[in-house]
C-alpha cells in the first residue's frame, strides 16, 4: 500500500474520458431518446392495418314539463326520463392503401432513426478525441513555452555575466531580455488557452481531470487500410450515415407521393357494432323500453371531390421526392468531399511528422552548434535564442502534427461510416508515459 501511495496519480486515458462522455454528453443523450421515438414510428404504422374497438357509453336524465293548452284534449304532465346504454364498436381495414403505404413508411422511419443514432456515436467519438488531444497539445505548448523561459533565463543570465566582464555588449543582453518578456507573455496565453481546452472536455464529459494520459514519444502513425482512396470513397458511398440518413428520406418520399395518389382510392372497412340503450320513458310515453341491438357488415368510402386538395397533396409529395434525390445526391457528394479530404489530411499528416521528426534533429544540432559557437565569439546572442526558438517551435509543431493526424484518422473512419469504439481502443494503445 505504502508503494501504491507513493507513485504519482495516473492520469485518466481517452477510453475512460469516452465512457465518461457516453454518459453525460447532452447531444448524444438527445439522440439516444430520438432513436427510441423514431422506434415507436413501426408500432404505429402497424396499428393502421389492425382491428380497432371503441367503446361509448351515454346516461342522461331529462325533466319534461308540459301543461297543456287545452286539458281536454290533452292534460297536463311532468315527466323525468332517464336514459342510459353503450356501444361496442369493431372495426377491421380491408382496403386502406394509404395505411398499408403509411407502414411501409414506418419501417424507413425506424432505418432513418437508427442511422441519425449511429452518426452522433461517431460523432461523439471524434469530439472526445478532439477535445482529449487539443487539452494534450495545449499542455505540450505550455511546457515547451516554460522550458523556453527557462532557456531563455539561462540565456539572459549568460549575457548579463558576459557584459560584467566585457566580453559582450549591452546589446545582448538587451536582445535577451526582449526575447525573456515575450515568453512570459506567451506563457500567460498559454495557460489561458490550456484551461479553455479543459473547460471544453468539460462540457463534454461533466468531469475535470487533473491529468491525462499523453501519448508515446516513440509512438507510429500508421497509414489507412486500406491505402487506395478510392475504397474509402466507396465505402462512404455506400455505408455513411448521412447518406443512409438520406437514403431513407427518400424512401420515405417516394411512399409520401404514392400515399398522396391512393387519396383518390376508395376504401373498404369491416364494421360490427352491438350495444343496449335503456330509457325510463319520453316525450311521448311514460313507458320505457330496454333496447339491444348487433349490427354487422362492410363501409365503403369512396371521395369524389375534395376541393381540388387531393391533387394538390399529390403534386405536393411528388416535388418533395424530387426534392430528396436530390438531397440525397447531396449528401453522397458531400461524403465524398468530406472522406477526400480526410483521407489526404491522413497522408499529408504521417509525412508531416516525418519531416518534423527530422526537422527536430537538425533544430537541436543548430541549437548546440550555435551555444558552441556563442561561446567561442562566432555567435551573438540572438544567434542562440533564434535557435533555441526554432527548436520549441519544432517540438510543438511535431506534437500539433501527431494528434492532427489521429483525429484526421478518425474523422475518415467516420465518414466512410466504418468508426466504432474499437477504433478508439486502438488509439488509446498509443498513449503512455
Amino acid at each position: 500500500m505504502l508503494v501504491a501511495l507513493a507513485l504519482p496519480a495516473a492520469g485518466q486515458d481517452l477510453v475512460q474520458v469516452y465512457r465518461d462522455a457516453r454518459g453525460y454528453d447532452a447531444i448524444y443523450a438527445a439522440a439516444r431518446y430520438a432513436l427510441e421515438a423514431g422506434r415507436e414510428k413501426l408500432p404505429q404504422g402497424r396499428a393502421l392495418v389492425l382491428p380497432s374497438l371503441n367503446l361509448s357509453a351515454n346516461a342522461t336524465r331529462t325533466r319534461i314539463d308540459s301543461e297543456s293548452k287545452d286539458p281536454a284534449l290533452a292534460s297536463s304532465f311532468v315527466r323525468e326520463p332517464r336514459t342510459r346504454g353503450y356501444t361496442l364498436t369493431f372495426t377491421q381495414p380491408i382496403f386502406r392503401a394509404q395505411n398499408f403505404i403509411q407502414y411501409d413508411q414506418a419501417e424507413y422511419q425506424v432505418k432513418q432513426a437508427e442511422a441519425s443514432f449511429g452518426q452522433a456515436g461517431q460523432d461523439l467519438i471524434v469530439r472526445v478525441a478532439q477535445a482529449y488531444f487539443d487539452v494534450l497539445a495545449a499542455r505540450d505548448t505550455l511546457g515547451l513555452v516554460r522550458a523556453q523561459k527557462a532557456a531563455t533565463s539561462e540565456q539572459l543570465a549568460q549575457a548579463k555575466r558576459n557584459f560584467e566582464v566585457g566580453t559582450a555588449t549591452i546589446t545582448d543582453t538587451h536582445e535577451a531580455q526582449a526575447r525573456f518578456d515575450l515568453i512570459v507573455a506567451q506563457e500567460i496565453a498559454a495557460q489561458n488557452d490550456l484551461e479553455n481546452k479543459r473547460r471544453a472536455l468539460q462540457q463534454v464529459t461533466g468531469k475535470e481531470y487533473a491529468e491525462l494520459t499523453p501519448l508515446r514519444a516513440d509512438v507510429k502513425l500508421a497509414p489507412p487500410n486500406p491505402a487506395e482512396m478510392q475504397a474509402w470513397v466507396d465505402l462512404a458511398e455506400r455505408q455513411s450515415y448521412p447518406v443512409l440518413i438520406q437514403d431513407a428520406g427518400t424512401e420515405i418520399a417516394a411512399l409520401e407521393a404514392k400515399r398522396n395518389r391512393a387519396g383518390h382510392y376508395p376504401t373498404l372497412d369491416l364494421v360490427a357494432t352491438h350495444g343496449q340503450s335503456s330509457q325510463t320513458g319520453s316525450e311521448l310515453s311514460s313507458i320505457g323500453s330496454d333496447r339491444t341491438t348487433s349490427t354487422i357488415g362492410l363501409q365503403l368510402a369512396l371521395p369524389l371531390f375534395q376541393g381540388g386538395a387531393i391533387s394538390s397533396r399529390e403534386r405536393e409529395a411528388a416535388a418533395n421526392h424530387e426534392k430528396a434525390k436530390q438531397d440525397l445526391e447531396n449528401a453522397r457528394r458531400s461524403s465524398v468531399l468530406s472522406t477526400r479530404q480526410s483521407y489526404l489530411s491522413v497522408i499529408n499528416g504521417i509525412a508531416q511528422v516525418r519531416a518534423l521528426e527530422q526537422a527536430l534533429v537538425s533544430s537541436q544540432s543548430a541549437l548546440d552548434s550555435n551555444k558552441l559557437g556563442y561561446e567561442v565569439g562566432v555567435r551573438i546572442n540572438i544567434d542562440v535564442l533564434n535557435a533555441q526558438q526554432q527548436l520549441f517551435q519544432t517540438r510543438r509543431d511535431l506534437a500539433v502534427a501527431r494528434y492532427n493526424t489521429i483525429t484526421s484518422h478518425l474523422r475518415l473512419k467516420a465518414a466512410a461510416g466504418s468508426l466504432k469504439e474499437e477504433d478508439l481502443e486502438e488509439v488509446n494503445r498509443a498513449l503512455g508515459q
